[in-house]
């Protein structure tokens, strides 16, 4: 078995134990921290926390005869704020929004701001460079959602003039689905800040139901009451600009929309998180990077109301600038379930999506697998390229593989010119796809289709490669939708249907229980059989 340390902080630690499980370990192990008992664990991304800061701390991992042993060197760390000490209650009943703020402002660089057991009521909270967020176990913080009283960030700034001096550029604040447009302000926002750290046992809780008053009665409801104005809903957790954030060991809950935002930001780690809502709860994406750079994503486990994790980059009406790829990202040993997509780019990707990898996941009954969606309008640069899915196990998901070149997303998206299967002519608004990998994945229990491929009849889809690839049908599902795009009918254990593709490669692919044809081609160039 591998056991390596995948992230530290001056208090907790990742250990990574790979020993070819995928979200779980095949056994059960028993954890020892400096010599004393810590408690089991089955997680192959494993969160251990009660470290000593500044120090080589040991951690031992038995299971039978089984013994590994790795060390953990903590980072220093400066000072302990206690909330409390600020004034919080944690009560449930007083707002503690501006005690908890005035902790994580007053806290020194390098230190650390303890959130302990308790019901904190807060509007939105601001992460402070070089601090340290602890959420303790049994502390929870408890959004509010009376939108009168929270505050809202304007979309992006530009420049003024002074002193001589042009325009000095462009300040990304507000987003909302590729757009820059106001928003609410998140639980927690992150606006250019860097070396910062969210972690911990604790529940971030965004409070959301169906009520008449709260977020998801009226999802198309973007008005800010008296104003007039259009505001998007808060995310749980909104980042833009940041640079080295951690999200660490929490919960987070019932977000108003997607709950873990980031934006144009590098280096951000998503580790043993736990995301929860309603599946019938709208929007509320799990994870959301957008034209963002080194990203992983590890040993977390999704239920949400909409996709899992969906990659983007923004949309073509956005200055370029606002969009450059999201790039240099790993998805790993994560769980998902219940949600619409596992893993999808897209769809407002204008920017493109690079050297993304897969791996070792496990999803069960989300709608659709792995999924791709875009659409013409996204333009040129819209293009996916280093794209690897691999070691994936699927369960009951009702089609494993969706490639949609026609989602029918935005106001425009049920027109002639998205939704047209005739070719149209190729200019800066025209999308495009490099070559997808597929790679040791087994999908059980499926329902439409093993796959539902299709891309642009002007713009094909460069190359598909599916390489050791189990398929089986469950014998009592129901018909259902493969995909989100016009004129696409619920169908029944149907196999490949791929359209729209240069060159298309099958090795060691089966599949069990298609009523109709395994292999259901339209205007695909090339089959490679391996």
């Amino acid at each position: 078995m591998d056991v390596k340390v995948v992230w530290r902080s001056a208090r907790a630690a990742v250990i990574e134990l790979d020993d070819g499980g995928l979200y779980e370990t095949f056994f059960s192990w028993e954890v020892y921290v400096n010599g004393q008992r810590y408690g089991t664990t089955k997680k192959v991304e494993t969160y251990v926390d009660g470290l000593v800061p500044g120090t080589r701390n040991l951690i031992k991992l038995v299971s039978g005869d089984e013994v590994y042993e790795v060390g953990v060197t903590t980072e220093q760390e400066s000072a302990t704020i206690d909330v409390r000490d600020c004034g919080a209650r944690g009560d449930g009943e007083h707002d503690d929004t501006c005690n908890i703020q005035a902790a994580i402002m007053a806290c020194p660089e390098q230190g650390r701001v303890l959130v302990p057991a308790g019901r904190y009521i807060v509007k939105s909270l601001f992460l402070k460079s070089g601090v340290s967020l602890e959420l303790m176990e049994g502390a929870h913080l408890l959004a509010r959602h009376d939108r009168d009283e929270l505050a809202y960030i304007p979309g992006t700034l530009k420049g003024t003039q002074g002193m001589g001096l042009e325009a000095s550029g462009l300040f990304p604040l507000g987003r909302w689905e590729g757009e820059s447009i106001s928003t609410y302000c998140s639980l927690i926002t992150g606006i250019g800040v860097h070396d910062v750290c969210v972690y911990g046992r604790g529940i971030i809780d965004g409070c959301t139901d169906f009520a008449p008053d709260n977020w998801w009665h009226n999802v198309k409801d973007l008005y800010r009451p008296n104003e007039g104005r259009d505001i998007a809903r808060p995310r749980m957790v909104f980042l833009s600009e940041c640079s080295n954030v951690s999200l660490v060991g929490i919960t987070v809950r019932n977000s108003p929309a997607w709950n873990i935002h980031p934006v144009l930001s590098d280096h951000v780690d998503a580790l043993c998180l736990k995301i929860e809502g309603p599946k019938n709860s709208h929007n509320t994406d799990g994870m959301d990077p957008e034209s963002c750079s080194f990203v992983r994503i590890m040993g977390c486990e999704f239920s949400v109301g909409d996709d899992c994790i969906a990659i983007k980059s923004g949309k073509l009406t956005i200055d370029k600038e606002l969009r450059p790829a999201t790039h240099d990202m790993l998805v790993a040993h994560c769980l998902m379930h219940d949600g619409h997509g596992a893993v999808v780019l897209g769809s407002e990707a204008a920017g493109g999506i690079k050297d993304l990898t897969v791996r070792d996941c496990d999803f069960r009954r989300t709608d659709r697998g792995l999924r791709i969606k875009t659409r013409r309008g996204r333009g040129t640069d819209a293009v996916n390229e280093g794209i690897l899915f691999t070691n994936i196990h699927m369960d009951h998901v009702l089609t494993p593989f969706v490639v949609n070149a026609f989602y029918f997303c935005d106001r425009d998206g049920k027109t002639d010119y998205v939704q047209s299967r005739e070719p149209q002519p190729i200019d800066e608004r025209t999308p495009g796809f490099g070559a997808l990998e597929f790679r040791d994945i087994a999908a059980t229990g499926c329902a439409a289709a093993a796959a539902w491929i299709t891309g642009l009849p002007e713009r094909k889809i460069s190359e598909l490669i599916f390489d050791d690839v189990q398929i089986s049908f469950d014998p009592d599902a129901e018909p259902a939708v493969p995909a989100m795009a016009s004129g696409v009918e619920p169908m029944l254990r149907q196999g490949i249907i791929a359209q729209n593709v240069k060159r298309l490669v099958l090795r060691h692919v089966s599949i069990e229980g298609a009523e109709g044809d395994e292999l259901q081609l339209t205007n695909v160039d090339e089959v490679v059989h391996l």
